[in-house]
């Protein structure tokens, strides 16, 4: 499968049912090749891309991520080839072992070591019985990963890796760990605002959650950030780093930036203004024309 350069990673449940199929309509007809959502405390995925199957003819449905303690391994493995099954193998499996704070906070599961525990959860899916109908065609395998061991195991097991919350120089070192031949689609957040002060303070807002999970500071600190960076909601280092914003020149050059440093696709959030899930619709309109570079 061809995942294409240029995709949509957004909060569709703010825009109910027949709201999201519109938006997928929309980004497929403006060029756009994927539309990835999240799994975190909100509608299954999974029921809305099969939704979203239905209204859509090429559009790649992608999940960033899907949490592997929400579902065992057998039911992602009849999940993934009911939905290829239905959109024609265009289903991207995003999949990640999310956060402690995530999983044993809400989920009341124990969180396991998280590369230890994906290989067998990937070894398990690839032995699992499924005795429905085979789809024809099988859609791509990617983990949510960012340091060296995650993405090993993305290149050993998975057809790439899908990073979250990441400046451009992790989709360098990335690409160098993965190796040419696997999938790179890192997310990046922008924002459609000029003026410092109020683009850094929507992009606060909108990092206040990730700031607070370890394995996103983590990552971070190999990096080159230090733990003053996650003071006071962010370091303007820390929050330039991670939300583009300005106009749509600057957050074009963004894009341009991780196509450059190796990644083969990369799925834009573009924030709200106003603080809420979801995205805006501006900003998707006036960088569509990326999508054909």
């Amino acid at each position: 499968m061809s995942l294409g350069k240029l995709g949509i990673w957004a909060w569709v449940d703010h825009a109910g049912f027949d709201g999201a199929a519109e938006f997928a309509r929309e980004i497929e007809a403006l060029g756009y090749s994927a539309l990835w959502i999240p799994e975190a405390v909100g509608c299954d995925p999974f029921v809305t891309l099969a939704l979203i199957a239905k209204q859509t003819k090429t559009l790649k449905l992608a999940t960033g991520i899907a949490n592997i303690y929400a579902r065992d391994a057998m039911a992602m493995q009849a999940v993934r080839k009911t939905l290829d099954g239905l959109s024609g193998g265009r289903l991207v499996l995003g999949l990640g072992v999310s956060h402690p704070e995530m999983v044993s906070g809400f989920r009341h599961h124990d969180y396991g070591k998280p590369v230890s525990t994906m290989r067998r959860y990937l070894e398990l899916m690839d032995e699992s019985l499924y005795a429905g109908p085979q789809p024809e065609q099988e859609g791509l395998r990617l983990l949510a990963a960012l340091r060296k061991n995650m993405l090993g195991l993305a290149a050993e097991k998975a057809d790439g890796a899908h990073p979250y919350f990441v400046p451009v120089e992790h989709t360098a070192r990335a690409r160098e760990l993965l190796g040419p031949d696997k999938l790179l689609a890192p997310e990046q957040t922008l924002l459609l605002e000029s003026d410092p002060t109020e683009a850094r303070r929507i992009a606060r807002g909108f990092m206040s959650t990730y700031i607070g999970l370890q394995n996103y500071r983590n990552n971070l600190l190999t990096l080159g950030f230090e733990e003053k960076d996650f003071d006071n909601g962010g370091s303007d280092r820390l929050v330039d780093a991670i939300v583009a914003w300005g106009d749509e020149d600057a957050l074009a050059e963004r894009i341009r930036e991780h196509w450059q440093a190796g990644a083969d696709h990369v799925c834009i959030q573009t924030l709200r203004k106003d603080g809420q899930n979801g995205f805006d619709l501006e900003a998707v309109r006036k960088l569509a024309p990326l999508t054909a570079e």
